[in-house]
């Protein structure tokens, strides 16, 4: 499998791997997948965390390899939530909703306790990362994002879009190129998924109103 860190091509003085380009595409199909609410993102996550983990170690960003596991974790912990989960909604996918406010705060918590505590442990360990913020940042925002995704929970769209903003330029900056040019893709992505989840909730609400009246 040595193939898979093999350079596929070079484009604008960017050296293009394997594992970058397949990892990260079954990644997009994974995104599309949960905008659709199918629970088959779980597997297409998991697949594309096994091939990214190959990618991040040759590119020596211990965060991001990290990150994958954390990955292939959750995707475990969320095909597992949304297969008791999808009889909830009509269509048989998942139900979504937003997030109570004790929720976002305990994302939010979750969020900069783990930002931090990870972004001190690459700084105490140089070796773990040359860009110890940002990684721990990614590291930390995607664990969140999948765990607010696994409940159906719209914010899991917006912790995608702020892990974006880091994302796109550390991408680029570490040589791996495919995936800063699939964080773009993500982002018109999230956008639209967002907006999809958005209405979902709204029509989730208004069936439920119209059960309560019976």
């Amino acid at each position: 499998m040595s193939w898979l860190n093999s350079e596929a091509f070079s484009a604008f003085g960017q050296h293009i791997i394997w594992s970058d380009i397949i990892g990260n595409t079954i990644g997009l199909i994974a995104l599309a997948l949960g905008w659709r609410r199918s629970i088959l993102t779980w597997p297409a996550q998991l697949l594309s965390g096994l091939i990214l983990v190959g990618a991040y170690a040759s590119a020596h960003l211990s965060g991001g390899v990290g990150k994958q596991l954390l990955v292939i974790g959750v995707a475990a912990w969320g095909w597992w939530q949304w297969n008791r989960g999808r009889q909830q909604a009509q269509d048989g996918t998942i139900a979504v909703r937003f997030a109570t406010w004790k929720e976002r705060g305990l994302l939010l918590a979750g969020a900069v306790l783990g930002t931090l505590a990870v972004g001190g442990l690459f700084t105490l360990y140089p070796s773990l990362s040359w860009s110890p913020w940002a990684d721990a940042y990614i590291f930390v925002g995607t664990l969140v994002a999948m765990i607010a995704q696994a409940r159906g929970l719209v914010e899991f769209w917006f912790a995608w879009l702020l892990v974006d903003l880091v994302g796109v330029p550390l991408a680029f900056n570490s040589g791996l190129a495919f995936s800063g040019l699939v964080y773009v893709i993500y982002f018109a992505l999230v956008v639209w998924g967002m907006r999809d989840w958005w209405l979902r909730t709204r029509t989730t609400s208004a069936a439920a109103l119209e059960g309560a009246h019976a």
